[in-house]
């Protein structure tokens, strides 16, 4: 089918007018082709019992009792994406890292900006899919495997103007695998 603009067209998700180069905060979501689980796994964590070790045991070990949770188990494809989102300060030196999480079929992250930049978010995040997806390439084919398509198109951005959001944002992505069940990209 022929190119038509009245059929063919995509609608931009970032927020016309604003400059993505521009310093400040920028939460980060980007998810796996179809949802697919390439990352590893969410294992539910157990609390500790009580009744299996005794008081004295339990503070000489410096544990706290702690409700149960989920700590997400990354397999060597999480790892790499895990790895590369750790050197893009490396690679772009006005970037900091905040807190991130990769999860089964998705990451979020927290970019910061520290000046007015040469390069947009776009960019690095557009770096960062191409990097991951090099890396774990290699490995599929080091496994005679087709890998497909690793990144959904694009990728979804929030700009983070407040402490407040800044503090509710930080604590999800902290705990998105204890709330994996509930959230929106979880695929059994």
């Amino acid at each position: 089918m022929p190119y038509n603009p009245n059929l063919h067209h995509r609608r931009s998700i970032r927020l016309k007018g604003y400059d993505y180069s521009q310093a400040g905060a920028y939460f980060i979501t980007i998810c796996c082709q179809d949802m697919k689980c390439l990352f590893g796994e969410v294992v539910m964590e157990e609390a500790l019992n009580f009744n299996e070790i005794g008081n004295s045991d339990f503070i000489r070990a410096g544990a706290s009792p702690a409700p149960t949770g989920a700590t997400m188990q990354l397999n060597v494809y999480g790892q790499i994406a895990h790895d590369e989102w750790n050197i893009l300060s490396e690679r772009f030196l006005n970037v900091i890292l905040d807190v991130f999480q990769i999860m089964p079929n998705h990451m979020h992250g927290i970019i910061v900006l520290k000046e007015q930049a040469t390069i947009k978010i776009g960019d690095i995040i557009g770096a960062y899919k191409s990097l991951v997806a090099y890396k774990c390439l290699e490995l599929f084919k080091l496994q005679n495997k087709i890998m497909g398509k690793l990144w959904q198109r694009n990728y979804y951005e929030h700009i983070i103007r407040t402490e407040d959001a800044y503090e509710n944002i930080s604590n999800y992505i902290i705990n998105n695998p204890a709330k994996w069940c509930k959230d929106k990209f979880f695929i059994k």
